[in-house]
């Protein structure tokens, strides 16, 4: 079932939309936050968040600032950081038996790293309560300029880590990212789509569909959470 929310940022940023989607035995709920050039409504997200619940993950999409406002151009990073602390504390209350993975899409998912490469603020109940971080297609540079610049948030996250990302992603130079993971281990686990790209197409040639990888995210996650992180009780 999906569930219509709103939370708020902070005084300055006001409120934003968020999705719940929560399926029948659920046993982890993922923050999930969207990329920089398409909402939590795009059909990537909501075709990933139905896989997910098809492999027992709940998620909890939401909007940044710029996007709920139908602006172009991206919020500071103060405030997208402040809206995933914010995403994260609506997630624990709306599943508060429910252990939380957090993470998302591109710049969503580099915004989650960097709010979590610092331990929790004392009081941060909700923070502590995720176990891992998922990103989809990390942007580790800008498109045709690999370097490493971005990676200095990801050496200093304790948590768990996986890496989802297309042997194509021009943000992501598999000979800057393998050897990024590698020095990240065993904290960073990091699986490739042989041909996809950045926003996980795929080749004619590879002989999958774009459907086929959205379900191998859905189901190397929930993999990665079962094997890779503590196991809820239940």
């Amino acid at each position: 079932m999906t569930h219509e929310l709103t939370f708020r940022v902070s005084e300055s940023a006001g409120d934003v939309s968020a999705l719940l989607d929560w399926p029948p035995g659920a046993r982890w709920l993922l923050v999930l936050a969207h990329g920089a050039g398409a909402g939590m409504r795009h059909r990537f997200m909501e075709s990933l968040a139905a896989e997910l619940a098809g492999n027992g993950i709940a998620t909890l999409r939401y909007q940044f600032p710029y996007m709920e406002a139908r602006r172009g151009r991206p919020d500071p990073p103060a405030v997208l950081a402040a809206c995933v602390r914010a995403a994260v504390g609506a997630a624990a209350e709306a599943a508060p038996d429910l252990p939380l993975l957090a993470g998302g899409k591109s710049l969503g998912g580099r915004m989650t790293s960097h709010v979590f490469s610092d331990p929790p603020p004392a009081g941060a109940v909700a923070l502590a309560r995720v176990r891992g971080l998922v990103f989809f297609g990390f942007p580790l540079h800008p498109p045709g300029r690999p370097d490493t610049k971005r990676a200095g948030c990801l050496h200093r996250v304790t948590l768990p880590m996986l890496f989802l990302q297309g042997a194509r992603d021009t943000l992501a130079d598999l000979t800057l990212l393998r050897p990024l993971c590698q020095a990240l281990a065993p904290r960073a686990t990091l699986h490739i789509f042989d041909t996809a790209d950045h926003s996980f197409h795929v080749l004619k040639r590879s002989g999958v569909s774009d459907a086929d990888v959205l379900r191998d995210l859905a189901r190397t996650t929930a993999s990665w959470a079962r094997d890779a992180l503590i196991q809820p009780a239940g």
